[in-house]
């Protein structure tokens, strides 16, 4: 199985344009052997590079996004994985075989906020939202959606592989136990304004949390 990414036109201007902001990333489904279908980019609801520099929240429009996809946004400088599970990946994230390979499968060390410490590590079941960062050194992590696959490893559960050195991570962000990443990837501030978008950087009504908080980046 491999993962497709499709970066958008790069701008011609002194400034970058909206186009600039989202890619979204397709694995395939080893399974069936089908190749990887890239979705069109909405990019209606992106932020202006003023937004950008100012780090400020961010709101994604997932509507388009399929089970099995993610898009790659940028947030204070950060690349931020925006992913939609399939059910059987939402289902393996209880399994215990899986959780017993996982370094900290109840999220305990703080790279999240708390209300999304719960067995899929997100608001909603179905989508994830993670800082895609590697807790090693920094690099960025493949998504290789598919469980129970034989590629980037034998038995894959779904998640991601980070190329550079080997740390693995299921699809909810949590490490693998004797790889070199220590931690979990962080999970940013974020709430959902409605079905179709997600503000990222900005907590839900109550919440506090502060992504400067996190352990580690």
């Amino acid at each position: 199985m491999s993962t497709v990414t499709t970066p958008l036109p790069a701008s011609h201007g002194s400034e970058p344009s909206r186009r600039d902001f989202l890619y979204i990333t397709t694995a395939t489904v080893a399974a069936v052997g089908t190749a990887a279908t890239i979705w069109p980019m909405i990019d209606q609801m992106n932020p202006d590079a003023r937004t950008l520099a100012a780090g400020g929240p961010v709101e994604i429009d997932i509507s388009a996004l399929q089970p099995g996809q993610q898009i790659v946004a940028s947030w204070q400088s950060h690349p931020v994985f925006v992913q939609k599970r399939t059910p059987e990946g939402i289902a393996k994230l209880n399994d215990p075989t899986l959780l017993a390979r996982l370094s900290d499968p109840d999220s305990e060390t703080l790279q999240q906020p708390d209300y999304i410490r719960n067995a899929t590590r997100s608001v909603k079941p179905g989508i994830g939202v993670y800082v895609g960062v590697c807790t090693h050194l920094g690099c960025i992590p493949n998504l290789f959606s598919a469980p129970n696959a034989t590629t980037p490893a034998p038995d894959w559960p779904g998640g991601y592989f980070c190329p550079c050195h080997g740390s693995k991570y299921d699809l909810a962000g949590r490490v693998f136990k004797g790889v070199p990443a220590p931690y979990n990837l962080p999970a940013p501030p974020y709430h959902f304004t409605n079905d179709k978008v997600v503000r990222i950087g900005e907590n839900p009504a109550g919440a506090t949390f502060e992504f400067s908080s996190i352990v580690q980046l």
